[in-house]
């Protein structure tokens, strides 16, 4: 593993004291331009070369982005080998400094400062669209490096992911329902969704087409608008976290449901698109002694439509195997109940089953 931090007074530098334990590469670069840090931490190329989307946010401190950078690379790891694609797990963020907002031109200098970092890593890592950034943000990229996927679809790309995503998270949660209730049909099922950004707008609705019965929660109380749309009940999101129905969708940031909020949870599932849902592992096994069915979040989202672009994109195929997400979680469901083990547990058995295969033919460490 090899980890470079950009120091401000001179050449790029070894530091070991960042804590990426099991990660391959851990790059940090202050921007030529803006001055603004940007992290690439690449968990796992085993299966293939790392895939994984561009934040850009606040973070209170560099470490905090680095930290960020490291847990999301790990779960992407994880969702290309559940979902059986040959891709590792990468991730990227761009750091922005508390406060600063940045302007157009200035968001175009950042983007460039991250396509730098992406070009320095020679195709280990793929870059798409995350929480910060948008299609239009990948076609910027494009203009200075080639490992960029999610382009708008005007221009040969797969455009905003989020209705794909939102359509394997109701694939998903139909997997939950056969094994809770006995059928994937979800007519009639309560489902409150916490965040309505473009995945959990489009999920929301998807599951009003199928008739289910929604309530919609954001910070921002302008998203109230769709619920009306809808004829869905509105709540705050502590209400919504805690509403009695039988799936809760967290469809926002990561770390939404820590120890306090599990004992708080009054749903009978958890399926949503965040990722890094849990605050820590140890809440999956909360959840699951209070008979509460959760669907790990890195077999719930996105990863499939985008990575169709490395191939040929198509978005009828997308779809198809977005659907298929039900097939691999009801797999998940059915080893945790035959191992007697949480469905978090289940998913890393088989996606490490995957690793450990790969390695083993290409004479490579796992990760």
């Amino acid at each position: 593993m090899s980890t470079h931090v950009a120091d401000p007074g001179g050449p790029t530098a070894m530091l070991g004291q960042l804590g990426a334990v099991e990660h391959e590469q851990l790059l940090v670069r202050r921007g030529d331009r803006t001055g603004i840090y940007t992290v690439v931490a690449i968990h796992s190329t085993v299966l293939g070369p790392a895939l994984g989307g561009c934040r850009i946010w606040h973070y209170p401190s560099l470490q905090g982005a680095i930290d960020d950078a490291l847990r999301l690379s790990h779960a992407m790891t994880l969702k290309a080998a559940a979902a059986g694609l040959a891709l590792g797990g990468g991730k990227g963020v761009i750091s922005v400094p508390a406060g600063l907002e940045p302007s157009s031109a200035l968001r175009h200098e950042m983007l460039r400062d991250f396509a730098d970092t992406v070009n320095a890593l020679s195709g280990r890592y793929i870059t798409a669209e995350d929480v910060g950034t948008t299609s239009r943000d990948m076609a910027i990229l494009a203009g200075f490096c080639d490992h960029v996927v999610g382009r708008p679809t005007e221009v040969g790309g797969s455009g905003d992911p989020g209705e794909f995503t939102a359509a394997g998270v109701e694939a998903a949660m139909r997997a939950c329902s056969a094994q809770l209730f006995g059928t994937p049909e979800l007519a009639g099922c309560s489902v409150a969704i916490v965040g309505l950004g473009s995945v959990g707008a489009g999920l929301a609705r998807r599951l009003h087409g199928v008739r289910a019965q929604l309530y919609l929660s954001d910070i921002d109380p302008r998203k109230e608008a769709l619920a009306r749309e809808l004829g869905a009940h509105w709540l705050e999101p502590e209400q919504a976290l805690a509403a009695e129905v039988d799936i809760l969708a967290p469809c926002a940031l990561g770390g939404m449901l820590d120890d306090e909020h599990a004992d708080a949870l009054r749903c009978r599932a958890v399926c949503g698109a965040a990722n890094n849902q849990l605050a820590h592992d140890g809440v999956a096994d909360r959840i699951a002694a209070r008979g509460i069915l959760y669907a790990p979040d890195f077999i719930a989202g996105g990863l499939i439509n985008v990575s169709l672009e490395l191939t040929g994109y198509d978005p009828a195929l997308a779809i198809r195997r977005c659907a298929e997400i039900e097939d691999v979680l009801t797999r998940v469901l059915d080893h945790a109940h035959e191992a007697s083990i949480t469905p978090l547990q289940a998913s890393c058995e088989i996606a490490q089953r995957w690793l450990s295969a790969a390695a083993a033919a290409s004479g490579l460490p796992e990760r």
